[in-house]
């Protein structure tokens, strides 16, 4: 066996299986969508076997886009567990061939119920399909497995199928990435879609600013004392210039004793800023962009006055890198 040829050839199956499916798309998808829009409880998902495990991935990516649901397994369903179903639920059931016994035996209650039911399935013609408001195709004319006995392109299109319900879903409802970062508080993509530049920056005393008419003696001080590598410029609360460890550098080498010269001789006028209600993120990006460390911060009102600093080290420790 060419276990290479033969890799290539099951990725190429399910590749083909995913083009029949795309081809197959119709109405019944919008339908699937509107349905699942308007839904008012919860979205509840439900296949038995290798089809329940892609269920409990669809409803977990529904979740974290927005639209609440969980998995019910059908077989603990006929066994107490359809309590967990209200009349404002929307049912979506997996099952390629539409004739699975666990699934076929909770519909009654689901219609009892009245309540909206979004079929995935390889055979239009089956009982699940003919019980569904809207029925999405999701078989495969050929499984990736040599004996054709183990579900893998069918199982494949039913995932892909999910993903597509959940993604046009949520672009529907206007879901945007603040939404996003509510259902994913933890790790490093929580903190990079959570945390803004105000909850990170520093703020009253500890910021480095001089008025424009400040000795270079008295500048170098306050970028010594503040440890910022830096001193804003500040006239009438806003920022005009930017004053750094390599301007002093470059002023003394060009100058016998600038010392006792005023700052605004040497500051580096129209600094980077950053506005307080920014991204930590975006401080992140912008001085990746610009090869700088740190960012004075400006408040989002119209004055934009100066009102704080921020660092690549507060980044670092708060996990945005």
């Amino acid at each position: 066996m060419d276990i290479l040829s033969a890799a290539k050839e099951v990725i190429n199956i399910e590749i083909e299986a995913l083009a029949k499916i795309a081809e197959k798309i119709d109405n019944n998808f919008e339908k699937a969508i509107n349905i699942l829009f308007n839904c008012k409880g919860k979205v509840v998902v439900t296949g038995m076997g290798k089809s329940g495990l892609i269920g409990q991935k669809i409803a977990a990516t529904l979740s974290s886009t927005g639209a609440p649901s969980f998995f019910l397994h059908p077989a603990e369903g006929s066994h107490g567990d359809l309590g967990m179903l209200e009349k404002r639920d929307v049912v979506i059931a997996i099952s390629n061939s539409g004739e699975t016994e666990e699934l076929i035996t909770i519909l009654p209650i689901i219609k009892r119920l009245d309540l909206k039911l979004i079929s995935l399935t390889g055979n239009p013609n089956s009982s699940l399909a003919k019980a569904g408001d809207a029925v999405l195709y999701v078989g495969a004319e050929k499984e990736a497995c040599p004996l054709g006995l183990a579900p893998t392109a069918s199982t494949t299109a039913a995932l892909a199928m999910g993903d597509a319900l959940a993604v046009i879903l949520l672009k529907k409802r206007g879901f945007k990435e603040e939404d996003f970062a509510f259902l994913h508080p933890g790790g490093i993509l929580g903190k990079r879609l959570l945390l803004k530049v105000e909850d990170l920056m520093h703020t009253g005393e500890m910021i480095p600013v001089v008025s424009p008419e400040t000795e270079m003696k008295d500048v170098i001080y306050v970028i010594s004392s503040k440890g910022f590598g830096a001193a804003g410029i500040v006239e009438n609360g806003k920022l005009i210039g930017i004053f750094t460890d390599g301007d002093l550098r470059r002023s003394l080498a060009k100058n016998e004793n600038p010392l006792n010269k005023k700052v605004d001789e040497f500051m580096t006028k129209n600094p980077k800023s950053i506005l307080k209600n920014e991204l930590a993120m975006k401080a992140l990006q912008k001085m990746e962009q610009f090869a700088i460390t740190s960012l004075f911060v400006l408040s989002d009102d119209e004055d934009k006055n100066v009102i704080g600093i921020i660092h690549l080290h507060d980044l670092l420790k708060a996990g945005i890198v």
